[in-house]
């Protein structure tokens, strides 16, 4: 017990982790919250850290939508697990969290098989859905991945929004679902929330900032994944014609309101992306008591503002 409190003590001094505040509320809300195993192993990029905001009331379920590789999992796994430091009695890698004890956490992530006994990927996925639906309860934490990604479009998509749909009307569990069916992002209400990872193009070039925002994605970028993976480029070259006469030969299947708030969001995409790193900042700026600072005191604060904004833009 003494080493295991004095390997969480060592580790919360020396990478800058905070006591969380436990409350009865039923509500999680970490701010700028990281993934305590990820930040330690990059090394050429900086971790960027996340919100989250989990309640009874307006945010039941986050509903996240993004590319492969862009930092969804990650992120899932990251609120599981900062929830679970937290009701050990460990502090948390984030600037400050408030969070509710879980009776337990459910996750539904990563593809695997059970060839002995004779069950596809699929079938495992779905007998772990129907465990999770089954004894996940109201104080339940619920992390659910790619769900009906082993079986054809339509039956998937017509899986994952059952299993949300329940989730949402039945169980009342906080949950993290992640997707690639863009069509399931008309879904939002007052207790389901959009979100994406944000994703910044520059003709063909795309990089994903890791940062996850209010709002649908309404691209998968699973083609620009395959090159960064090595694919040769006359196979991604083909697969974007192929991609390109799908998408005008069936077209017709994308919902028109998923379409019209795509349409709707892309003027305000340029300045929404100019601001991603805009709160953390904020909430540095406004905690300044500038009126009784001195001079070098002021000084020295602006210069750690500025290597903050350094080191969230990627220039540090």
């Amino acid at each position: 017990m003494v080493d295991v409190l004095g390997s969480l003590a060592e580790v919360a001094a020396n990478y800058n982790y905070v006591r969380p505040r436990l409350k009865n509320d039923g509500v999680i809300d970490i701010k700028d919250g990281r993934h305590p195993l990820v930040e330690r192993i990059l090394t050429r990029d900086l971790f960027v850290p996340n919100d989250t905001h989990l309640s009874h009331g307006d945010s039941e379920i986050m509903l996240i939508t993004g590319p492969n590789m862009a930092g969804k999992s990650t992120y899932m796994r990251q609120v599981a697990l900062l929830t679970l430091m937290a009701q050990i009695g460990s502090f948390i890698p984030a600037r400050e969290a408030s969070i509710s004890p879980v009776d337990r956490i459910f996750t539904r992530i990563g593809a695997s098989d059970d060839l002995v006994s004779g069950q596809s990927t699929f079938m495992v996925e779905m007998n772990e859905v129907a465990q999770i639906l089954k004894y996940a309860t109201r104080d339940s934490l619920v992390i659910l991945d790619e769900i009906g990604r082993g079986t054809s479009t339509f039956d998937g998509m017509s899986i994952a929004r059952a299993v949300i749909e329940h989730i949402e009307k039945k169980v009342h569990a906080k949950t993290l679902f992640a997707t690639h069916y863009h069509e399931l992002t008309d879904l939002e209400d007052d207790k389901i929330k959009n979100f994406c990872v944000a994703v910044k193009e520059r003709g063909t070039q795309v990089a994903f900032l890791r940062r996850i925002v209010p709002g649908a994605a309404d691209k998968s970028y699973g083609i620009h994944v395959a090159r960064l993976a090595g694919l040769p480029k006359v196979v991604t070259q083909r697969a974007e014609d192929i991609l390109s006469e799908l998408e005008s030969e069936h077209g017709e299947i994308i919902p028109k309101a998923a379409a019209a708030r795509a349409e709707a969001k892309a003027p305000a995409e340029e300045p929404m992306m100019a601001s991603l790193f805009a709160s953390s900042l904020s909430d540095s700026l406004l905690a300044l008591d500038v009126m009784t600072m001195t001079p070098l005191e002021a000084m020295n604060e602006l210069y750690k503002l500025q290597e903050q904004a350094k080191k969230e833009a990627g220039r540090a």
